[in-house]
């Protein structure tokens, strides 16, 4: 059947509502200053994928379980213990031994600085032969995952599979038995120059993304991720992202649904970006033939944007799983990124009550 409804499965059945697959990285953050001046970094874990499910656990309290890929060394601990502070399972980590100078593998890390005002964001990422990008075909055992365990959503993205070419068929792999066992699939496709520029570019990511997408239920990404990742143009949309007509959006996954008919949900952020701390931000969903867009929230100030699209994410499938309502998904989705993105480090410190107050039209008046 083509788009039809999502079927999720009800809570209690299954020991994971939800779980990812990606690589988690050590972030190191110099707070207000600069990459390359700073005398001393904060640490965080995080990554595209596993962000997910960590907001899933952390702010929505659901029960999530990440796989991954650490070499066995202080820093691979350091970052498995930062996913036990946030709650999510950590059984489904593969841990590669450490040959002691990081010749066959390593972990990742991630210099970010948050940008201010006319300054935008930046990350350098250090990521070459990490564990996760040398996982393979036949190294997880998918069918115990999704099969005698369970699994209620399953999500993965575009970072992942830019890794090596193992990982877009990891990906592959895990997306198909997940099908195989009635678990809804999500993928945010997060297209990154930097990781495909010395792969073949934006043309083997399309190749990598465009096969990927026949095994997914639930479509996430911005404007730049469906041009650069899939080959669909967004009309009107100029080059700083200053103006995002929703008409423009609207025909991009018209495109979309009718050429990947498997896909039952596509969902997009908007942001236009007025500098690096204040931003318009809203978000669109389309299912079952609607589009439904969540409330708009113009001069958005923001402290850390990075991470805001993966709480929109975690957001949105939480929506969908406790509601099955994509209206009410997208303003979940929209709510927590916007909350995501006040608050420092890759991962979420909204909690369930702050999301239900934005969405409910909740001030920033003090709480007492």
């Amino acid at each position: 059947m083509k788009n039809e409804e999502l079927v999720i499965k009800p809570a209690g059945s299954c020991r994971w509502d939800a779980a990812s697959l990606g690589e988690i990285m050590l972030r190191l953050d110099p707070g207000d200053g600069r990459i390359h001046t700073a005398r001393e970094f904060k640490v965080w874990e995080g990554g595209g994928e596993y962000n997910v499910v960590r907001g899933l656990r952390r702010c929505f309290g659901l029960k999530t379980t990440a796989v991954t890929a650490f070499a066995d060394n202080p820093v691979g601990r350091l970052v498995e213990d930062f996913m036990l502070q946030g709650g999510v399972d950590v059984s489904y980590i593969k841990w590669m031994p450490f040959d002691g100078i990081g010749r066959q593998v390593r972990n990742g890390l991630n210099f970010v600085e948050r940008g201010y005002g006319c300054r935008g964001a930046r990350s350098c990422a250090d990521r070459g032969l990490t564990a996760i990008s040398q996982l393979k075909v036949g190294e997880v055992d998918w069918d115990g995952l999704f099969g005698r365990e369970g699994v209620r959503w399953f999500h993965t993205g575009g970072i992942f599979a830019a890794l090596s070419e193992s990982t877009a068929e990891v990906a592959i792999e895990a997306l198909k038995c997940a099908k195989k066992y009635g678990t809804v699939t999500s993928y945010d496709l997060n297209y990154r120059a930097s990781l495909w520029k010395s792969i073949g570019g934006r043309e083997r990511a399309r190749e990598v993304n465009r096969e990927i997408a026949q095994y997914v239920d639930v479509m996430i990404g911005n404007e730049e991720d469906f041009t650069a990742a899939l080959g669909i143009e967004v009309e009107g949309v100029d080059a700083n992202m200053t103006t995002l007509p929703v008409e423009g959006f609207r025909k991009m996954i018209g495109q979309a649904v009718a050429a990947y008919p498997n896909f039952k949900a596509v969902a997009t952020t908007l942001r236009s970006v007025k500098s690096a701390t204040v931003n318009d931000w809203s978000a669109i969903c389309w299912y079952k033939g609607e589009l439904h867009e969540s409330v708009k929230r113009p001069g958005l100030e923001i402290y850390d944007r990075v991470g805001g699209g993966d709480s929109f994410a975690s957001g949105l499938i939480y929506g969908f799983m406790r509601f099955n309502d994509a209206a009410k998904a997208v303003d979940y989705g929209a709510a927590h990124g916007a909350l995501a993105m006040t608050t420092p480090g890759d991962t979420s410190m909204a909690t369930l009550a702050d999301v239900e107050k934005l969405v409910g039209g909740g001030s920033a008046r003090v709480d007492r």
